[in-house]
């Protein structure tokens, strides 16, 4: 897979991030917010690939928390941490059978996820299952958790 450049990559990733709160703000629809989520959630593979921990901080909530696949629990601060690491080496981050389950202004979704890359220069390859609750406040969706579990290693 092509890398471009960090540059490049974050300003796609604001300029997405931007369009897609525009959205949030003028669509009210069920399907329109299935849609958005899904969208938000292939700009977080994106921006976690590319290490952009900017993008991702504007998509998650100040009282985020996050359950790696390893049982590690971090805060908001340890999350952006680790994404901004230059030890972690995403190559690809992909997302299918994702399925989202509206609650007024909470939102549940799931799906599955293949990662590789390397850290710490000792490669992986993970497939697992996501889960992610995101909140709409403030005329935008923010993730409050986020959940990852192993299928094979």
């Amino acid at each position: 897979m092509a890398r471009w450049g960090y540059g490049f990559a974050g300003a796609i990733c604001c300029l997405a991030l931007q369009l897609g709160a525009v959205a949030q703000s003028v669509s009210y629809s069920a399907g329109s917010q299935e849609s958005q989520l899904v969208s938000l959630e292939r700009l977080w593979n994106e921006a976690q690939v590319h290490r952009d921990s900017q993008a991702l901080g504007s998509m998650i909530a100040d009282k985020f928390v996050n359950t790696e696949w390893d049982g590690e629990v971090s805060d908001r601060g340890k999350f952006l941490a680790d994404i901004a690491d230059p030890k972690f080496e995403s190559a690809s981050l992909t997302i299918q059978d994702v399925k989202v389950t509206l609650f007024q202004s909470t939102a549940v979704v799931t799906g599955t996820y293949r990662s590789k890359g390397s850290y710490n220069n000792k490669s992986y390859d993970h497939l697992g299952r996501f889960t992610d609750t995101w909140v709409f406040a403030d005329g935008k969706w923010q993730c409050v958790a986020s959940h990852t579990s192993l299928l094979q290693k």
